[in-house]
């Protein structure tokens, strides 16, 4: 062999050895900022100056496959405000802005969203919508997007009341039932949440509670904001969590809520992993810039990476929900069926209000949809929460089971695989002395028998931790 084909020998060696060690490019990589407010002064400056509050971030957000961020604000005039002070309506002007910066999404659920009530929350989904960003408020969530082969679940909260009275709490039925379609549905779960105590730089002893239930019941990363400066981020029963995300576009005078913080969040090899860019905005500015060049401060959630959930396999399918279009109805969540990298089927548009699935016939018998949702029935004539029991074929899903009662009103309930049973959480009242606001509950467990639901032994408190 000559000398320069054993030189080009050594050196195809050396560039495959690098390539097996050396980390390729991530793929795919979130960025989520704090809180945006569009208007008072931020309005103001920017009506005079014309610059993008984004004009020093725009590269970094090229760089990414998604950027979100909270809305911190509603569509709508201020003559429509419900409250004197502190009331943020927004000119619907200004969502061009939030697209044109690289925003792929954002969060509209926190205790402005209602400042102008039900119609400014219309009219701020419809501007977001208009423009081709996904808006995503609670009673949308979870809100589905796809990004190359991950399905992403994107789910907003607050537990700080608005305006208009809306809120949510943590924990909830409600929160759980969006939770497990999320978990079910979803490769990687995100939740959006608006909690804490404002200008408090460290997590209360709530905000730690909420998230541990929050990452317990499906979440793989949580990103918080409403304390306008940052709280340090950390890994949660080994899930990333953003407690303050701080201001991100904001015209607050103190110090401390000049500087906030953009989650970068990778997701290489199947595994997601975190950390933290800092900005700074200047006093009398609503221009944040990078505060470290595009780097990253140490890193509490370094070691703090979990794994994707794989996708729904059910009758030889792989279920996944129809991601987010501009044109997409605000209203339930469709099922697409896939084989071998090809659609099969896709159902119409319903509001369920859970997804789950389980081996309900038996370890050895096929996993059966097990989904609620809310309807009226012809034999109470009221509307509640029904259970339907699908399995899954070459046209999609087919009924097993359409809705019918059990055996007291319910509130919610959940597959337990191991033992192929459904546990219940119904009200304390009756079909025969129904009384909707009755605050007492029951637990029970049915185990499907192939054409409805019977009653089963107990199964203690794994039953009763199953359900909020």
């Amino acid at each position: 062999m000559s000398y320069q084909k054993l030189f080009l020998a050594i050196l195809l060696i050396a560039s495959a050895c690098r390539a097996q060690t050396e980390p390729g490019e991530p793929d795919l990589r979130l960025l989520f900022t704090g809180d945006i407010m569009l208007s008072r002064q931020v309005q103001a400056q920017y009506s005079l100056r014309k610059r993008s509050p984004w004009s020093n971030l725009k590269a970094l957000f090229a760089k990414a496959d998604w950027v979100g961020g909270n809305f911190e604000g509603t569509i709508g005039d201020s003559s429509q405000c419900l409250l004197e002070k502190n009331c943020f309506a927004t000119q619907a002007s200004a969502v061009p802005i939030l697209r044109d910066a690289g925003f792929r999404g954002l969060t509209i659920e926190n205790n402005h969203a209602g400042d102008v009530g039900t119609a400014g929350r219309e009219a701020t989904r419809t501007a977001l919508q208009q423009a081709g960003l996904v808006s995503v408020s609670f009673e949308t969530s979870p809100q589905f997007i796809r990004l190359k082969d991950t399905t992403i679940a994107l789910i907003a909260i607050t537990v700080i009341r608005a305006a208009d009275g809306q809120v949510q709490a943590v924990p909830s039925v409600e929160v759980a039932q969006k939770l497990r379609t999320a978990r079910k549905l979803a490769n990687l779960v995100v939740v959006s949440i608006h909690w804490g105590a404002e200008l408090v730089d460290w997590p209360t002893e709530t905000q730690h509670q909420q998230a541990e239930w929050l990452v317990d019941h499906g979440a793989d990363l949580v990103v918080g904001h409403h304390p306008h400066v940052i709280q340090a981020p950390e890994c949660i029963h080994g899930k990333p969590v953003f407690f303050s995300l701080g201001n991100h576009v904001f015209d607050q005078k103190y110090l401390e809520t000049k500087d906030g913080m953009i989650a970068d969040c990778r997701l290489h090899d199947r595994h997601l992993l975190c950390s933290a860019i800092h900005t700074h905005t200047e006093p009398g500015s609503y221009i944040p810039e990078l505060a470290d060049s595009d780097t990253t401060s140490a890193n509490p959630l370094a070691g703090c990476s979990p794994a994707e959930t794989p996708s729904l396999q059910i009758g030889g399918y792989e279920i996944r929900p129809e991601p987010w279009t501009p044109d997409a109805s605000r209203d339930g969540i469709a099922l697409t069926g896939w084989k071998n990298g090809t659609l099969q089927w896709r159902t119409p548009r319903r509001n369920l209000l859970s997804v789950d699935s389980g081996k309900l016939a038996g370890t050895d018998s096929e996993a059966l949809l097990f989904i609620l949702e809310r309807h009226q029935s012809t034999l109470d004539q009221e509307e509640g929460v029904r259970p339907y029991v699908y399995a899954v074929g070459e046209h999609g899903p087919i009924a097993r089971w359409r809705g019918s009662a059990l055996a007291w009103p319910l509130l919610d309930a959940t597959v337990d695989d191991r033992s192929g049973t459904i546990c219940a959480l119904h009200r304390g009242d009756s079909f025969l002395v129904p009384n909707k606001n009755s605050e007492t509950t029951r637990t029970a467990v049915y185990r499907w028998n192939g054409f409805g639901f019977s009653g089963a032994e107990d199964v203690g408190e794994r039953c009763a931790h199953s359900v909020p």
